[in-house]
């Protein structure tokens, strides 16, 4: 019997190390990353696009891209393969990752990453600079306004403090892909 691929979802506020848990989940699992300001990225040239995205009520651009990351998971689990989403999931973005995966006879798995040193979190913010085309970086005051907005998911399997050692997040992430 074939173990069924995984669909990783890694979560938690801008800049709190989501990217780096998600790439090491990717690591240990042979898969692919998407992630959501990647996703986004690609329709930033449109401005077409981009008028309707902040038309929409709420804006469009967390709906749509989760939307897009779940139809290239899909892909992917329908092939057999692994795959990690990194983005700010809120319960809405699990609940639909968790309706997928039962639709495709997967397994999901939710990693939420914190940074509880909140300046620790505001250096990383003003230091990081993610190269992504087309894309912006986020200012600590975008970030406190998330922060103030925040409701993690109610379903974790892993929560990562980003302020620990990258070690001790490998231990973890070992033992919560090989439990599957």
């Amino acid at each position: 019997m074939t173990t069924p691929p995984l669909l990783v979802v890694v979560t938690g506020l801008p800049g709190a190390g989501k990217s780096t848990v998600a790439h090491e989940a990717a690591r240990r699992l042979g898969a692919a990353v998407l992630a959501h300001d990647w996703a986004m990225s690609g329709l930033s040239p449109y401005s077409e696009v981009q008028r309707a995205l902040e038309a929409m009520e709420p804006p469009g651009h967390g709906v749509v891209g989760w939307s897009v990351l779940r139809a290239l998971a899909r892909s992917e689990l329908r092939r057999g393969r692994s795959i990690v989403l990194d983005g700010v999931a809120r319960p809405a973005e699990i609940d639909l990752c968790s309706r997928l995966a039962a639709e495709e006879g997967s397994t999901i798995m939710v990693i939420l990453v914190e940074c509880p040193d909140r300046d620790v979190h505001r250096t990383r913010i003003e230091e990081r600079d993610r190269a992504i085309p087309g894309w912006y970086e986020l200012t600590w005051t975008d970030v406190e306004r998330s922060r103030d907005r925040w409701s993690p998911p109610r379903r974790v399997d892993l929560r990562v403090d980003s302020t620990t050692s990258r070690s001790s997040t490998r231990k973890l992430l070992a033992t919560l892909l090989a439990s599957d």
